[in-house]
């Protein structure tokens, strides 16, 4: 069995614990010293830090909204809602 050395992204502790299951199966770990739950692999992409300048980026570029989701591999409501938001 393999050990996976897992930090804390919000304060990098390496005092952590597993917390459950995602529904898909994934294993969901809790910061002892920020209490914070945190995915090693975390899959929705519009929670990626770079994703809201980069709906900004290409609608100034002429994208249209279809095109920035499914670029993104992002929903059409959240490129809405950041743009609605960016202004």
């Amino acid at each position: 069995m393999a050990c996976i050395n897992v930090h804390c992204p919000r304060c990098d502790s390496a005092l952590v614990y597993r917390h459950g299951q995602n529904p898909k199966g994934q294993s969901r770990f809790r910061c002892r010293e920020c209490r914070s739950v945190f995915q090693l692999t975390y899959t929705y992409q519009a929670r990626k830090p770079r994703v809201k300048g980069q709906i900004v980026d290409m609608a100034f570029n002429g994208a249209g909204v279809w095109d920035m989701a499914r670029t993104l591999k992002i929903g059409i409501n959240t490129v809405i809602r950041t743009l609605k938001n960016s202004c």
